[in-house]
């Protein structure tokens, strides 16, 4: 494996095709390196193209600007509590104030001072999975 360092532009391929759902063995094929080599490449980048929990993203719905706070995470999606006041006016008659999201549909990672939405925004913490010695047995 000779390709470790990662260049700012297949950094940016690599999580556009991610995003997309694109296999690995394609990916390989549009930075023109060998599977082995683009596994590796794919690995470094891998982590930073899954958002978080409270992050504030920008996506796009039906060709429309809309920005929200990341909820909860789900397998590829997001649900995402839309900011009004940031996303296209005309969308509100169409979408509730909460969405699933995509991740391949994230066009990007913003920062912005608090929302009036984000009073009422409940984060959703993955869930605690707890051992079943943490509990005392169950007479029969």
């Amino acid at each position: 494996m000779a390709k470790s360092k990662v260049t700012e532009q297949e950094r940016g391929l690599i999580e556009k095709e991610l995003r997309r759902g694109t296999s690995k063995s394609r990916i390989a094929t549009l930075l023109d390196v060998e599977y082995e080599d683009a596994l590796e490449m794919i690995d470094s980048v891998k982590s930073s193209v899954r958002p978080e929990v409270g992050q504030q993203i920008t996506f796009k719905f039906r060709d429309c600007n809309m920005t929200g706070i990341i909820t909860k995470l789900l397998t590829n999606s997001a649900v995402v509590e839309i900011y009004w006041d940031e996303s296209d006016e005309m969308m509100r008659g169409i979408c509730e104030d909460r969405t699933i999201v995509n991740f391949k549909d994230i066009e990007s990672f913003v920062s912005l001072p608090p929302q009036e939405e984000d009073e009422y925004v409940v984060i959703d913490p993955q869930p605690i999975v707890s051992d079943i010695s943490d509990f005392d047995a169950i007479d029969e």
